[in-house]
């Protein structure tokens, strides 16, 4: 190989040419994307392999997938498989299993970041085959790893009844009997509400209604009284109700999701007029999601008066979820008024473009180019950023005036109008913006010619 290369400078030296490098070390010019993210799997780096596998996961790419797993079966490098279990894990995606089961079990040979990624890729694919594997974890005591095993057994050990039943059965025996310690007993309640056993309801009451509990341990009790969702679990919770420590009160109204009647509802009602704020968020989270149509004029009073904006906020957003034309007529008051806050406003043309943007686009078009002319940055950005969302055919004489004239902002929304509606006439204005002069907004036509297909 050495003659060959002194070969080629002596020719190119006689000739006066010279290539920008000598043929051997040359890339392969018909190497496609993916053919190099294979030769980083098997030859990089962990850093290499570590920013590949945050590439595909920034690109939401799955194609390595199978070679990832292949790789993940014969290391034992701790960055590589961290990165591999949390990027499988996130998408709750089988096939590392029983090398994260092999991890737990020989943990004495592996780093503490792998063995807690492993356990936390167990629970997240909710692996049956772990649930020993975790219970002889936890049961040796080790704390490093008690709070992850603890979570992980809770979302594996729903992966039947039967199996929940006995899971909880476990966690209840080992918190009466044993000394895990203020937080891993929290999150041993916690495990009982993601399995979702009744097993659990009688030693999660016990807590939620005990004053001499701590109040972050009642709250989870509750919240898993919540989960589990069975009528039984309803006395506690509204027992908790009358706790002089204001954030149980604000658990307890959070925790009545999933359950109904007049009681329940008059419960809500009454929470609106609590004095802690978290209470009055609560309420308004549960008036929301079960459309509580009663506590329309509650809302409207929390939205315009109440003195916390994280209040008046859930009260807008629980306008929204409720999807009816009293609540709507209600979000376009907050919003056309505008002696309101900005916040108040940007929030309820939020709900209201998202619920019916047919009706309310032009509304908010027009109080957007008010705010423009009366320069109210804030207030004309949380409109622009509105409009950004907006799904209907309204908008396009907008985005084509972004096109057209709009500034760096005002085309980047202009190309989100253009994906959440399918404006495909408007595909050679989006070409035009892909040179590379154009900076960041170059990429973004691009993707957006990719997502219409036009690339």
């Amino acid at each position: 190989m050495k003659h060959i290369r002194l070969f080629f400078l002596f020719f190119f030296a006689a000739s006066g040419v010279f290539p920008q490098s000598l043929p051997d070390s040359d890339p392969p010019p018909d190497k496609t994307t993916e053919t190099l993210q294979l030769e980083t799997l098997r030859y990089g780096t962990e850093n290499e392999i570590a920013a590949l596998i945050q590439t595909l996961k920034n690109e939401n790419a799955f194609y390595l997938d199978d070679a990832l797993a292949v790789l993940v079966q014969s290391t034992k490098n701790r960055i590589i498989l961290s990165g591999a279990f949390g990027f499988f894990g996130d998408r709750s995606k089988s096939g590392l299993e029983e090398r994260a089961i092999r991890v737990v079990k020989e943990r004495d040979n592996e780093a503490a970041e792998t063995i807690l990624s492993a356990i936390d890729y167990l629970g997240k694919v909710k692996a049956p085959d772990a649930i020993e594997p975790l219970k002889d974890l936890i049961d040796r005591d080790e704390q490093r790893f008690m709070g992850s095993a603890i979570r992980a057994l809770g979302l594996a050990g729903k992966v039947n009844p039967e199996t929940a039943d006995n899971t909880a059965e476990y966690l209840i025996d080992f918190c009466t009997n044993r000394n895990p310690g203020d937080e891993n007993r929290r999150e041993m309640v916690i495990a009982l509400g993601e399995l979702g056993s009744r097993k659990g309801i009688s030693f999660l009451s016990e807590i939620a209604v005990s004053d001499d509990e701590r109040p972050l341990l009642r709250m989870a009790a509750l919240d898993s009284l919540s989960k589990i969702g069975d009528p039984e679990g309803l006395q506690p919770i509204l027992t908790a109700l009358v706790s002089p420590d204001p954030n149980v009160r604000s658990g307890a109204i959070a925790a009545l999701g999933p359950f109904s009647g007049q009681e329940v509802e008059g419960v809500i009602l009454e929470a609106f007029r609590d004095s802690y704020y978290r209470t009055r968020i609560s309420a308004a989270k549960a008036a929301g999601e079960r459309k509580f149509i009663e506590a329309i004029p509650y809302l409207r009073y929390r939205a315009e008066r109440d003195e916390i904006p994280a209040v008046k906020d859930e009260a807008i957003r629980a306008l929204g979820a409720m999807g009816n034309r009293g609540a709507d007529a209600v979000l376009a008051d907050l919003f056309t008024e505008r002696k309101n806050t900005d916040r108040v406003r940007i929030l309820a043309a939020e709900m209201l473009i998202r619920n019916n943007a047919d009706d309310y686009a032009g509304k908010v078009i027009l109080e957007m180019d008010e705010a423009q002319g009366k320069k109210q940055t804030a207030l004309y950005n949380g409109f622009l950023r509105v409009m950004g969302t907006a799904r209907t055919n309204t908008v396009e004489g907008l985005t084509r005036r972004f096109l057209t004239s709009g500034g760096v902002v005002e085309k980047s929304y202009a190309l989100d109008m253009i994906v959440n509606n399918e404006f495909r006439d408007l595909v050679p204005q989006v070409k035009e913006l892909t040179d590379e002069k154009n900076g960041t907004i170059a990429r973004k036509a691009r993707d957006v010619l990719k997502k219409l297909g036009a690339d």
